[in-house]
This record gives structure tokens, sequence and C-alpha cells, in this order.
């Protein structure tokens, strides 16, 4: 675990783990090792340097094998973009410490990515001329950011649930502290309830081919 979660996993604060925040179960689990940035990780047979990621998450760390330019990079980077940036959901600034993130990959003799979603990917200055140009569209316009951030929320939901009444969709959505708060400051113009706010994010994520909505339940697609 990295050092500064190390305490909440042991004493197994949801608050400060962000599981209650966000809504999600997780079973409890215990940390074997605590790590700093910059101290090494042996594992499989090599070597990793464990280097601080914020951004995603204040917490975030990266894994880097140096002999063989091996980046298991989790959120800070995609071959097509980054995780969701929680602390601009929560009201913090976080994506100057995103791009801080991918100026450190650049830094780095990477030849291969291990990403937190999708395949490995070695075509890394690709990657980052496209994650920092969805970092300048997000900077530019945090909503569309912030509603983003409620449609994974949703989806991630889905995926633990694979399936649910769109009206327990609902009302889970809106008991969801996080949720609430991006509604709070992102609410759109003419849209007047989070429930309105839902329907309208379910329809996105449904018309995206992400969900799907039959006879008044929602399925994970």
């Amino acid at each position: 675990m990295p050092a500064g979660q190390a305490d909440a996993v042991r004493c197994w604060d949801e608050a400060a783990l962000s599981y209650r925040a966000t809504g999600q179960r997780i079973a409890r689990f215990a940390a074997q090792q605590r790590l700093a940035p910059g101290e090494p990780l042996v594992a499989g047979g090599r070597e990793w340097q464990w280097l601080a990621a914020p951004g995603h998450d204040p917490h975030s760390m990266m894994l880097f094998d140096a002999a063989q330019g091996v980046l298991v990079s989790a959120d800070a980077l995609w071959e097509n973009g980054f995780g969701v940036v929680f602390p601009e959901l929560e009201g913090e600034p976080g994506f100057d410490d995103v791009a801080a993130v991918l100026d450190t990959i650049a830094r780095l003799p990477v030849r291969l990515v291990i990403p937190g979603h999708g395949a490995p990917f070695a075509d890394v200055a690709g990657a980052l001329a496209r994650a920092r140009a969805r970092l300048a569209g997000l900077q530019a316009d945090p909503a569309r950011h912030a509603r983003h951030g409620a449609k994974v929320l949703i989806k991630y939901h889905l995926m633990e649930e694979r399936a649910m009444a769109f009206a327990e969709l609902s009302a889970w959505a809106i008991a969801t502290p996080l949720f609430g708060q991006v509604w709070q400051r992102f609410a759109p113009r003419g849209v007047v309830t989070p429930a309105a706010w839902v329907e309208q994010l379910v329809a996105d994520l449904v018309n995206s081919g992400a969900l799907a909505l039959r006879d008044g339940k929602v399925f994970d697609a």
C-alpha cells in the first residue's frame, strides 16, 4: 500500500479510502507492505521503482522497471487518456498533478506501458500527446469532466450490480456522497433535480453502448 493510506487500510476507514464517498463495495483486505515514493519493490523477478502519480487519486502510484522500460501506469496514463481526476470532483485541485505526472512519464525511458484499463501499448509519445490534449479540454471545461465523472460512478456501480431497476439505480446515485457533491457544483442548466440528471446520464450511457435499458431496468453492457 502507499504509505499515506496504510493506516486507513489497517483501521479499515472506508471514508479515508473513498469507498463510502463513491458508493463502492470492497471486501476488507490487509496490506503486506507499506511503500513510499522512490522505494524499490521486487516482484515477478523484476525490480520496480515506486513512483507517486497523484491526479486520479492523491495516493495513486506507478511502478517502473528501468531495466526493461516497462511502466505499470495505473490510471495516470491510458492509451487514450487517463482516469477521472477525483480531487477535482471534490472541489480540490488535481489537473496540475495530472500534467506533472505526464511530464514525469515523458522523462522516463519507457518502452511499454501496462495501463490500469486497456491493453498494453508501446506508442508512449502518442498516448502522452492524446492525454495532454484531453487534459487541456477538461481544464477548459470542468463541467465536462464532472459529467464524465458522474457517468463513471454510475457505470462502475452497474459493473458491480450487473442489473438494477432504474428507480433503484437513481436512488443509489442520489444517496452517493460524491455524486451529490458533483450535482451541487455542476448541476446542468435546466436540469432541476438530481433524479432528472441521473435519467439524462443513464440515457447518455445507453446511447454510447456502455449500458442497456429494457423495461425499466438498467443492465451493464
